[in-house]
């Protein structure tokens, strides 16, 4: 008997539009430039070839800066981010993503192609409301 599931891939689900942001950003400037855009992430820039991405999510704000009473002016997003970022294959089949997401307490991931360059980046959300409606 074979297995014939579809499968939805990441690439089939990221949202291609993302905002880098420089680490030395204050979280002030980040949570204006996520307003904006209506993003609830901002992928932290390398500082070099050698460097690796960042993220920082709404959640990673609320815990280090929110909660403590600090200052958005006060902190700067190299102090909150998560680093090195964990990056997912846009080949990768959605419910592999969503069981490592599962693991190691993820919303959001960039999705990175063969060469390390972000081509986009996905969301628990994007897997469930458009990959499981393809599935359906």
């Amino acid at each position: 008997m074979t297995d014939e599931r579809k499968i939805i891939r990441v690439v089939d689900v990221m949202k291609e539009k993302y905002d880098v942001v420089d680490g030395l950003s204050t979280v002030r400037d980040v949570l204006v430039h996520m307003r904006h855009v209506e993003t609830k992430c901002v992928i932290v820039d390398k500082r070099d070839g050698n460097d690796e991405y960042g993220i920082v999510v709404l959640a990673d704000i609320a815990r280090h800066v929110l909660a403590v009473n600090k200052s958005p002016d006060r902190v700067s997003v190299y102090e909150i981010m998560t680093k090195p970022a964990v990056t997912v294959n846009p080949e990768m089949n959605i419910r592999h993503a969503s069981r490592l997401f599962a693991r190691l307490g993820l919303s959001r991931a960039p999705v990175v192609n063969g060469s390390g360059e972000i081509i986009g980046i996905v969301s628990h959300t994007d897997m469930v409301l458009k990959g499981m409606l393809k599935l359906i």
